[in-house]
């Protein structure tokens, strides 16, 4: 089976948390606080593998976990970033956050790399709180937990030419006479299944990756037959070679439905340069009614060739076309090699208030919550500090403003405070 879809669940690691401790040695007069920062939570990113050609993999394993930081420990010893993990997915993948739909990464060329879940920041140790008025600080803070997130990703080969036509048509049987490809030929509908890869080397400076793609009926771009599931392999190609079968009963029509479905399907698959190209010249009855298929063709516009896929009959030719075909076409566009997934906005600190019960409140904004997470709440100055940030960023303020009461539970993040004056 040809895997080109699936779902993995990705989880970044926690940082560790920092360290309270105090330096006394004999020799080492006002040693002063010795507490280390939590370390880093590795990241997971997703990397490019030229030797994948599918998702087969994720079929069993689809859960990846990065290590968490180290704690911080006395001497100012700052804990281990925590151990990342790299996912191999073959060129062509692209990444979409499955909750929320949004395109994270497209993943093509050899190296390329996207960090998908971004390791939680190490808490700060109490060294790092000394101040000349706060000499011997009593305070530390957690590790942020890493992000977590399902992913869905979605395969589209990468290949210059893609082979399209109606079922039994003859792409398999070209594929095979003019690359090392090995798929499979029998005389009925829907014989591929999946979509088969070969390299054409037509000589030291030609070569092109040329993709077989399974038969398109019409209402494919609906979801009918095998088509909706390998259209998108066609977006990836450059140029099309349109496979006609010369004894179909109205090759012409069979054109017209599959351009049909290109167009319905979108994604610029109708703005691809096509080869409109009238297979099985072997037998009689195709060639006889070559002259009338071509004129027809040319008049809409299409360039026009006659091959034999089984004989060979004008196959290098074609070839040297759709080669002729790509060199015209101007260069791609490269992606940078990393794509970094998670940023801090601009609006890092704006907080919303909503009011959930009669007596109960709710925080939410990244930087507030964030502060609830890190604060280690059995440190009284790490909560007097946690009073004074939200003072600062004008939270206490917009509370009462909204009325809150004494006693009133106030969420932020997972944590469950109680107002107080």
């Amino acid at each position: 089976m040809f895997y080109d879809e699936t779902k993995i669940y990705v989880k970044a690691g926690d940082g560790g948390d920092g360290c309270v401790a105090f330096r006394r040695e004999k020799y080492v007069p006002f040693g002063g606080p010795a507490g280390g920062d939590g370390g880093k939570g590795g990241d997971v990113l997703l990397y490019v593998d030229t030797h994948l050609n599918t998702l087969y993999r994720f079929s069993r394993k689809r859960h990846f976990r990065a290590g968490r930081g180290e704690h911080g420990r006395g001497k100012k010893q700052h804990g281990a970033f925590g151990e990342g993990v790299r996912v191999p997915v073959p060129p062509g993948t692209i990444v979409y956050d499955a909750g929320s739909d949004e395109l994270l990464g497209d993943l093509t060329e050899p190296g390329q790399e996207l960090i998908v879940a971004r390791g939680g920041r190490g808490g700060k140790g109490n060294a790092r709180f000394a101040t000349s008025t706060n000499q011997a600080p009593r305070m530390a803070e957690h590790g942020l937990s890493g992000n977590e997130r399902w992913l869905r990703l979605e395969l589209k080969l990468l290949a210059d030419v893609g082979l399209a036509g109606m079922p039994n048509a003859g792409k398999s049987t070209l594929l095979a006479a003019m690359t090392a490809a090995r798929p499979k030929i029998a005389p009925y509908p829907f014989t591929t299944l999946q979509p088969n890869l070969g390299v054409v080397v037509l000589d030291p400076e030609t070569e092109f990756v040329m993709a077989d793609i399974p038969g398109l009926i019409e209402g494919a771009s609906e979801g009918k037959g095998l088509g909706h599931e390998f259209l998108r392999h066609i977006e990836r190609t450059r140029v099309l070679i349109h496979l006609l079968d010369g004894l179909s009963a109205d090759p012409l029509a069979d054109f017209a439905a599959i351009n049909r479905e290109l167009e319905a399907f979108g994604h610029g698959l109708m703005e691809k340069p096509q080869l409109a190209v009238l297979n099985k010249m072997d037998m009689p009855e195709a060639r006889g009614r070559w002259p009338e298929i071509k004129a027809a063709l040319e008049a809409q516009g299409y360039p026009a060739m006659a091959i034999s896929a089984l004989t060979k009959e004008n196959t290098r030719e074609l070839l040297y076309r759709a080669a002729q075909m790509l060199a015209e076409l101007p260069d791609e566009e490269t992606l940078p090699k990393e794509l970094p997934v998670f940023r801090l906005g601009e609006d890092d600190a704006v907080f919303d208030i909503l009011r959930e019960e009669e007596d109960v409140w709710r925080v939410r904004g990244r930087r507030v919550e964030r502060l609830a997470e890190m604060t280690i709440w059995n440190l009284e100055e790490a909560v007097r500090r946690f009073r004074w940030t939200l003072e600062r960023m004008g939270v206490t303020d917009a509370l009462e403003e909204a009325g809150v009461q004494l006693g009133d539970t106030v969420c932020i993040g997972e944590q469950e405070l109680v107002w107080e004056e």
